[in-house]
């Protein structure tokens, strides 16, 4: 699959593109009935919530769950990563995001690059999330929130918190984000299951607690072409991946094929 350029001259301006449709509800089906049984798994993969208990992200699947590790060769992800990287890319992140009815905690406003420069020593950025929404999406249900254009300006200097949420950042102060959002405005990322969502690893994001009764459930691909990958291996092997082996994609219709026929 390759974007169209109407779709790279969007990536390119605002820092992101959003797809809707990108999988089929039986497609999303495969994924999500391997949610709750990765969640309930007592692992150091499964980073919870500080109140509540439950899953604020689940790392890695993709190196122990067969469905996620289809996904994460699924070409409808890789070969726009591919485009829009100029070249083989491999995979630096993997999660699933949680963000749990009433119990999902905030997203602080960062960069993703801001923590893999600071924590990983990625030299470049030269890097990029793939998102698939696993359930729906709305305004009630915490959506992703993005700055558009904000990844123009490079990396902005941030903090590292430490204490706000369970899992540690690189976050950007508050006056840094009002003036972003007067100058560009914002945007939420909402969608039906099956939307897809490309953005660039400066783009400024975050998201708010979940107030609603409705889970949200997002994976995340995090790739980085292969001639960027991290120097420093500080954090778990889980968290910053070290296998810089380009991604060889798998057929298309490789999530709906049983397993061992691909």
């Amino acid at each position: 699959m390759k974007l169209t350029e109407e779709q790279v001259a969007e990536f390119n301006e605002q820092g992101f593109v959003f797809v809707p449709e990108l999988y089929s509800r039986a497609e999303v089906d495969v994924l999500m009935a391997e949610v709750a049984p990765l969640f309930a798994e007592e692992r150091r993969e499964n980073v919870r919530e500080k109140r509540g208990g439950v899953v604020r992200t689940n790392f890695a699947a993709h190196t122990y769950n067969d469905a996620y590790r289809r996904l994460s060769r699924h070409p409808r992800l890789i070969e726009p990563a591919m485009q829009l990287l100029d070249g083989p890319v491999y995979i630096h992140q993997f999660k699933i995001n949680g963000k749990a009815a009433f119990n999902g905690d905030v997203w602080q406003w960062h960069q993703d690059y801001g923590t893999w420069a600071n924590d990983d020593l990625m030299p470049e950025p030269r890097a990029m999330n793939l998102a698939i929404f696993l359930s729906e999406v709305t305004e009630f249900n915490a959506p992703l929130l993005f700055i558009p254009g904000s990844h123009k300006g490079g990396r902005i200097d941030a903090g590292h918190d430490v204490t706000t949420t369970s899992y540690p950042l690189w976050t950007i102060d508050d006056e840094t984000i009002a003036g972003l959002i007067a100058e560009n405005g914002m945007y939420a990322a909402k969608g039906a299951p099956g939307s897809g969502l490309f953005f660039h690893c400066n783009l400024v994001h975050g998201s708010g607690s979940n107030m609603s009764p409705w889970d949200r459930v997002i994976a995340y691909i995090s790739v980085c072409h292969v001639d960027n990958h991290i120097r420093r291996f500080k954090r778990p092997e889980w968290i910053a991946h070290r296998d810089f082996t380009p991604i060889e994609c798998l057929p298309d219709d490789c999530l709906l094929a049983p397993a061992g026929t691909e």
